[in-house]
């Protein structure tokens, strides 16, 4: 029915001018980022209008381009759906099909920052060390030729001609959850582009700026009859809605290139943004104690047939499970910011977990696990290990990651596994007899374990899959709980 509605069109206000260009303009960016942005401007004005670039496919673009890139925003809580209209998106610009247009708007004087939400895999880096990778397909070909591929190839080449031009840098926001996103993403720009040309590297290694963000926001993936129920629920059929849950923490680093007689930033502080010297304290707390559960229910609970968060952390196994790995294993691992309450922390997460309104699927959660292990699992886990505390928990997530890439659940039936390392998980899975051996081959990927952890976890992550392999998720959770 919902074809006979009226299309979503922009509403006639005036339009914010262009200011920043956002690389992978998502789901996640259309329900954190641009809300943010635009409440922003409503408070203290300012052109800060978004053009945004896929790099891979046309398929947002295609969706938005109908209804003049405005789109509808669904707050999703238990007592109820609101949707907002949002309608900062000037443009969404596919890199494959033209890379030059994308270098221009990049290179722009009125594009003052570039965001990006790539995931962790279009960062092109080595999950184990955060380098870049040189050997990824579209680094060799971004090193050869000046119409780039990737994410940081697009940096690099459009602050290449920013410089050519006379022209300040443009300021650098990560919005991935990557452990001090903006020194990481500064790092491998630089490392490209001393490949390049080193004075390149030195201009923007004095004048660029990479500050570090804390973004935290659950935004499940839109499915089509969400599409269907937000049209009536409108009354205007949007191709491309997004939903999201009521919570969200933004926290910034206030280092952005000075602008003269410009403002070089939105007034993020007006959104209730909080703007901060060092964002490290915010990033560590939310990767591990928010994405470290996260992947934690989502391999354990997708292998015992949760299929969303909702549904995992509401059986009694799991929430108990989730109780343990904050109280003993994650929350030890690392000191909070200054005024957090971490046990309280924990329960507002339980909570929004709990959300019914919210299905976030544990297979959209689980993709991409060997770039998402390291800073979520891992470095907890070694942490841990360096202190002399036990990690049964953190072993049992190796271990269902494993059992995830392995390509089958409890009950037996295949599991879709996506990854940006998934033709060597199976390498590693076909090459190997299931138990001992399979562990050792995934354990083996020095890119994604460092191979003194994987010496000293070994025997541990063999007795814990060798647990789930005889008894299955829930009955090997339910084996190292307190008091089990």
């Amino acid at each position: 029915m919902s074809n006979i509605l009226p299309r979503l069109t922009r509403s006639g206000a005036a339009r914010p001018a262009a200011g920043i260009v956002h690389l992978g303009l998502g789901a996640f960016f259309r329900a954190f980022g641009v809300p943010a942005i635009e409440e922003a401007m409503a408070a203290s004005g300012g052109n800060w209008g978004i053009i945004g670039v896929s790099l891979k496919t046309p398929g947002t673009r295609d969706k938005l381009a109908p209804q003049d890139f405005v789109y509808t925003a669904v707050e999703q809580a238990p007592g109820g759906e609101r949707p907002q209209i949002h309608e900062a998106v000037q443009s969404v610009l596919v890199a494959p099909e033209d890379p030059e247009a994308v270098l221009n708007i990049m290179a722009e004087p009125k594009t003052r920052i570039v965001s990006l939400t790539v995931t962790e895999k279009g960062y092109c880096r080595e999950p184990a060390t955060g380098r870049l990778d040189t050997d990824r397909r579209e680094i060799r070909h971004d090193l050869a030729n000046p119409l780039p591929q990737s994410a940081p190839g697009f940096l690099v080449r459009a602050l290449e001609r920013r410089r050519r031009a006379g022209h300040p840098p443009f300021t650098v926001l990560s919005c991935d959850n990557l452990p001090e996103n903006g020194a990481l993403t500064r790092s491998i720009v630089l490392t490209m582009a001393r490949a390049i040309d080193p004075d390149l590297a030195a201009w923007i290694e004095a004048q660029g700026r990479f500050p570090s963000t804390m973004v935290d926001r659950i935004v499940p993936a839109t499915r089509p009859e969400d599409v269907e129920r937000i049209a009536h629920l409108t009354g205007r059929l949007d191709a491309a809605p997004v939903l999201h849950e009521p919570f969200r923490q933004w926290v910034i680093e206030d280092d952005f290139v000075p602008v003269p007689g410009r403002d070089a930033r939105p007034d993020f502080a007006a959104a209730g943004i909080l703007m901060v010297d060092d964002v490290r304290p915010y990033e560590l707390m939310k990767l591990r104690m928010l994405n470290g559960t996260h992947s934690a229910l989502a391999y354990l609970g997708y292998l015992a047939g949760h299929e969303t968060v909702y549904a995992a952390s509401t059986d009694p196994v799991y929430e108990t499970f989730l109780g343990m790995l904050w109280t003993a294993e994650l929350a030890p691992s690392f000191d909070p910011p200054d005024g957090i309450d971490l046990e309280g922390y924990a329960a507002q997460l339980l909570a929004r977990y709990k959300n019914s309104a919210i299905q976030h699927r544990t297979w959209q959660i689980a993709m991409d696990g060997s770039q998402k292990l390291p800073q979520r699992i891992l470095a907890p886990l070694s942490d841990n290990l360096a202190a002399g505390r036990a990690s049964p928990g953190l072993i049992l997530v190796i271990a269902a990651w494993i059992r995830y890439v392995s390509g089958t659940d409890d009950a037996g039936a295949d599991i879709d596994v996506r990854d940006a390392a998934l033709d060597r998980l199976q390498a590693a899975v076909a090459a190997s007899t299931d138990g001992t051996e399979r562990v050792n081959a995934l354990l083996s990927l020095s890119d994604v374990f460092d191979p003194a952890l994987a010496t000293e976890i070994e025997a541990d992550v063999v007795a814990a899959y060798e647990t789930l392999s005889a008894n299955g998720a829930r009955a090997a959770i339910a084996k190292i709980l307190p008091n089990a």
